[in-house]
């Protein structure tokens, strides 16, 4: 099952699925910068009349039950629930803009962000599908969950690949002797030169 999560070939020197996944995430966060600024544009403004005029133009039929429940639920939205939706749009793409920018740059920090945004969401998304399942969801928590799962494993390898440094390093010290001829040699290097003496002619 892991060989399905293999990397690609590496793209200019980064991961090549790490850097799928950050283009995703740089989507995701246009997507709700996108959203956030739509919430806050409409602020101070009638969103059922806006709805009805948009339908108008569309040349949609007023009298249908569809749109008749979308202009009853744009009543709804007020002042005060338009600047939650884009607080909490702006927000969520702030988080999917560090997601991106930390898979991007392969940092252990993007890849720990990232997993316990996935991990903190999915519950809700699972939720969703059960309350009512669209392909739209469908497929949204599909890609999470792959996320997920290649993320895991990811750190799950660069943990043992840690480990194993770890574990080599401390091996290579405590097998680390020096040779006896080393020592011969440095304590003969260390010996002071033997004086020679001055044979006088005259005494021969």
């Amino acid at each position: 099952m892991m060989s399905a999560f293999a990397p690609p070939a590496r793209m200019r020197g980064h991961n090549g699925w790490l850097l799928l996944i950050a283009i995703y995430k740089g989507l995701q966060a246009m997507l709700f910068v996108a959203i956030g600024l739509g919430a806050l544009h409409m602020l101070h403004r009638d969103i059922a009349d806006d709805f009805a005029l948009l339908a108008d133009h569309l040349n949609f039929n007023p009298e249908s039950r569809f749109i008749n429940f979308v202009l009853d639920e744009a009543s709804l939205i007020n002042d005060p629930l338009l600047k939650r939706i884009g607080a909490a749009a702006l927000s969520y793409a702030a988080l999917s803009l560090a997601e991106g920018i930390g898979l991007y740059l392969e940092k252990a920090w993007g890849e720990y962000l990232t997993l316990a945004i996935t991990i903190s969401f999915l519950p809700w998304e699972i939720f969703e599908i059960f309350h009512r399942i669209t392909w739209f969801r469908f497929s949204l928590l599909a890609i999470n969950i792959l996320v997920l799962f290649y993320l895991a494993k990811v750190v799950i390898e660069q943990a043992r690949e840690r480990r194993a440094r770890k574990r080599n390093g401390t091996h290579s010290d405590d097998f680390s002797v020096s040779s006896p001829y080393s020592k011969s040699e440095n304590s003969a290097s260390a010996a002071p030169p033997m004086r020679t003496k001055r044979v006088n002619q005259h005494n021969l």
